[in-house]
């Protein structure tokens, strides 16, 4: 199975989470700065625990230098 989330990132977050809001977005939050992608991998990171997978089957599809981001999860 693929699939593809939309997420909201929030670098620099004092506590580090994965919260789904009212509206179904997901909203995950992580201490790293978005320097040098440090952010980007710590929120592959955070998805790839949250959907129960691999880091390897977590692919940023686009919004790298954005807030609102697009991933591809896949299944092993």
């Amino acid at each position: 199975i693929k699939m593809e989330v939309t997420i909201i990132a929030h670098p620099n977050a004092k506590r580090p989470r994965v919260e789904e809001d009212l509206l179904g977005e997901i909203h995950v939050y992580v201490s790293e700065p978005p320097l040098e992608g440090r952010a980007n991998n710590a929120v592959s990171n955070a998805l790839a625990e949250y959907f129960k997978t691999k880091r390897s089957n977590v692919i940023l599809i686009s919004g790298e230098k954005s807030k609102n981001k697009l991933f591809k999860i896949l299944d092993q």
